[in-house]
């Protein structure tokens, strides 16, 4: 098949300007061939392949039309495979593809129903168009067929039929074998096959059929019969919606039909609505019949819920009915990739953006394959930008931004050229890496062997071994270094190094990648924490360290009874432990507090001995005020140098205590001496001392068996109203006795640590102290 021919413009005459200026003018005005890096290098689609339906044993021709540098070899892919020649199918002069007979599966023939791609070729790559999809034009049977319909006179029929066919059918209706009359307003049709017959007549009745048609086939549906009855009665009927709208999914450019058949005596009045608020607009959009809704070139701005409103005139009487519009898009693009030229070694970056509904995946392709992640190839922001650092003389390519779903494709295309300037350095050689410490690595290398002269400097890129290209980042060292210390490093891994030498014009090639691993180091020890199980178990818990069991490391536990200085141990535990049991401690022998020294002694026999007087003090105080026994007042003083034990001079004892009975000085100084005072036994047999037994009256004994409590004593004395509190200090008492502990032992590293080169320290953490007091 011949492409058409198509009329060359006019062009206007040459000015007639002398030979000598024109031929000095032209090599300005002429551009200078470019070898490749100008418009014409370029290889893009004139014309790309769409969408067809075909109908079996006639001819189907897809377009494709490329510009570029020639020679250009055009070829067409099928389903991801290349077409070989045939009789079957040719190609055009213009790059189109001619299939003579569009055949279906038949008789183990191939179908030519599938994806169609046209590839081209010259000496800078290869660029592939969009997908074509080509299916075979077909018409099903009817799965719905219009139903008979009763209705009186001034209501509303409706007729509907369904049909599924490639391309969509066209559907008439025929009342009674003749086609109706469309210009009719009382008669609706609606594209999706609906017949709505408003304010019905007599002469409506009739047997109605729906008609179905494409370039496949013709259908004609059941028939169904119209009945018209007599007017109504004319009595009030609240409207209804005998149909609301549908949900739809339509591609843009597409026509929306939203039905909406409402009835009601008197005929109820239909409306449309936004559910989200949002104007309908006007552009596009039409009413058709009594209330459907016709929305002709739909956009993704006219997705949304479409609410259809029928009141009763003159009131707020109304019933509502629904549907979603969902309008997709197929991919196009924001942004074209542009072809670019740069120097070897250096970064190449392209980047694409596209948008559709839904949004669409994008995928690059070099010189037509597949183009994943990987080496020096990085793909960022959902594949939107394409990066190949280190470029070389097998990167130059075309590249294609594809982005595609489920509304359509579309491909963009552009170029990299690599630019290898004569003369530059090789790779620099002899790369080694040396772990220094657990976060350094020195990385040596020694110089390239040609062209060294023009080098100004080192680039060391260095990543992760585990993590991907992209997160790889360069330090720049100095030309007449051959060494680096790189620092900041993390503990305990594994790292990728590759050096390039730069010159003015350009960067070499990268040298072999070399890798290395830094030193482990001795982690902070845990917390730890200690419960007590029994009287001779112990519970340690600390927090798990999952890294330290991702390095096979583990924990040494060392412990020691607190009155002992040497420890028990070690203890071998794996770092995926958090917790560990000691049992069988040996407990220390009670503590005997009587072997406090006399500081301590002698201060806490003082505070008892106060408490006592004070307590003392008290009571009779209150019993004399109670009684008004005045001439029977307490000496305090007396009792005072009764019970208390030398501890200083008079004037150093706390004058506060005779201030608690309401006594002063001055009332202390008119106490006859003949006047009787309590008697110390008295005193011993109302408040034995702590730690006595006995009856009372009893001479106080010590009970031998009975040691002497170790435990924290709390006295608490009941607030009496008019005198003043307490010393806290003087109402506590602490002995500071210990049992057996369990204590770790930091560890220092050493040739008996545990899992390369790491060692755990358990910090040391207060150990429970179980008090022995007696029965």
């Amino acid at each position: 098949m011949a492409a058409p021919r198509t009329a060359s413009p006019r062009r206007p005459p040459a000015p007639r300007w002398p030979r000598l200026l024109l031929s000095l003018l032209l090599p300005l005005l002429l551009p200078a061939p470019s070898e490749g890096l100008g418009h014409s290098a370029e290889l893009a689609f004139a014309v790309e392949p769409s969408d067809d339906v075909a109908v079996p044993g006639q001819p189907v021709v897809l377009g494709c039309k490329v510009e570029g540098t020639p020679p250009v070899r055009i070829t067409w892919r099928k389903n991801g495979v290349e077409l070989a020649e045939s009789t079957h199918s040719s190609l055009l002069a213009n790059g189109s593809l001619l299939i003579h007979h569009f055949r279906l599966e038949r008789g183990g023939s191939p179908s030519d129903e599938g994806d169609y791609e046209c590839v081209a070729q010259n000496r800078f790559g290869l660029v592939v168009s969009r997908k074509a999809r080509i299916q075979a034009a077909t018409m099903s049977d009817f799965h719905v067929h219009p139903q008979a319909t009763v209705g009186e006179e001034g209501g509303v029929a409706r007729f509907q039929c369904q049909i599924h066919g490639l391309p969509k059918p066209l559907i008439t209706w025929e009342k009674n074998r003749v086609p109706i009359d469309t210009d009719n307003e009382r008669y609706t049709l609606l594209p999706k096959g609906v017949l709505q017959i408003t304010g019905l007549r007599a002469e409506d009745s009739g047997v109605f059929h729906c008609v179905a048609s494409n370039i496949a086939s013709v259908r004609i549906s059941h028939g169904a019969r119209l009945t018209v009855s007599g007017s109504g009665s004319g009595a009030y009927k609240e409207p209804t919606i005998l149909v609301g709208p549908e949900n739809l999914t339509l591609t843009v450019h597409q026509t929306a039909v939203l039905e909406c058949v409402a009835t009601g005596n008197p005929r109820p009045i239909v409306s449309w609505s936004r559910l989200d608020g949002r104007p309908i607009g006007v552009e596009g959009i039409q009413v058709l019949g009594t209330g459907n809704l016709i929305i002709s070139d739909v956009t993704v701005q006219h997705s949304g819920v479409y609410v259809c409103a029928a009141n009763r005139p003159g009131t707020r009487v109304r019933r509502t009915a629904q549907g979603r519009l969902v309008v997709q898009a197929p991919a196009e693009f924001v942004q074209h990739p542009q072809s670019i030229s740069r120097p070897a070694g250096t970064t190449a970056m392209f980047t694409c953006q596209a948008q559709g509904e839904p949004p669409p995946h994008v995928t690059w392709l070099k010189n037509g394959q597949v183009l994943g992640p990987g080496g020096h190839v990085r793909l960022k922001n959902n594949n939107s930008t394409l990066t190949i650092s280190g470029i070389g003389p097998e990167d130059e390519a075309i590249y294609q931004c594809v982005a595609e779903n489920s509304a359509g494709s579309s491909q963009a295309s552009a170029r990299l050229t690599v630019l290898w300037a004569e003369g530059l350095p090789g790779p620099p050689r002899n790369v080694q890496a040396v772990s220094v410490s657990s976060t350094e690595v020195r990385v040596s290398w020694s110089e390239p062997m040609v062209n060294t002269k023009e080098i100004i400097g080192y680039v060391l890129h260095i990543r992760k071994a585990a993590d991907p290209p992209e997160l790889e980042y360069q330090e720049a060292v100095s030309k007449s270094t051959f060494q680096h210390l790189v620092g900041d490093l993390e503990p305990s891994t594994a790292y990728s190094f590759y050096i390039k030498a730069y010159t003015p014009r350009g960067a070499s090639s990268a040298s072999m990648p070399t890798l290395a691993s830094t030193l482990g180091e001795a982690p902070a020890p845990p917390p730890l924490s200690v419960r007590v199980l029994g009287s001779s178990s112990l519970q340690l818990l600390w927090e798990p360290w999952p890294r330290l069991a991702q390095h096979e490391g583990g924990f040494k536990l060392f412990y020691r009874p607190a009155s002992k200085a040497s420890f028990t141990g070690p203890i071998l535990l794996p770092g995926t432990v958090s917790s560990y049991n000691l049992s069988r401690l040996a407990l220390s022998p009670p503590c005997d507090c009587r072997k406090e020294d006399a500081t301590n002694q002698t201060s806490t026999t003082g505070i008892v001995i106060g408490i006592h007087i004070g307590v003392t003090c008290i009571i009779f105080c209150v019993l004399f005020l109670l009684f008004g026994q005045r001439g029977r007042v307490l000496l305090c003083k007396d009792v005072e140098n009764q019970l208390s034990p030398p501890q200083g001079p008079r004037s150093q004892r706390d004058p506060g205590i005779l201030a608690l009975n309401g006594v002063g000085r001055g009332e202390r100084g008119q106490l006859g001496r003949g006047e009787k005072c309590v008697d110390a036994k008295e005193l011993e047999q109302l408040f034995p001392p702590a730690g006595v037994v006995g009856p009372p009256g009893a001479r106080p004994t010590q009970d031998p068996t009975t040691p002497i409590r170790c435990e924290e004593t709390q006295l608490s004395t009941l607030p009496l109203q008019g005198f003043g509190p307490l010393d806290r200090r003087a109402t506590e008492a602490k002995t500071p006795c210990i049992g057996p502990v369990a204590a770790p032992l930091p560890l220092d590293s050493g040739p008996d640590l545990l899992g390369e080169g790491q060692v755990t320290q358990l910090s040391e953490a207060p150990a429970a102290q179980p008090a022995h007091s007696g029965q």
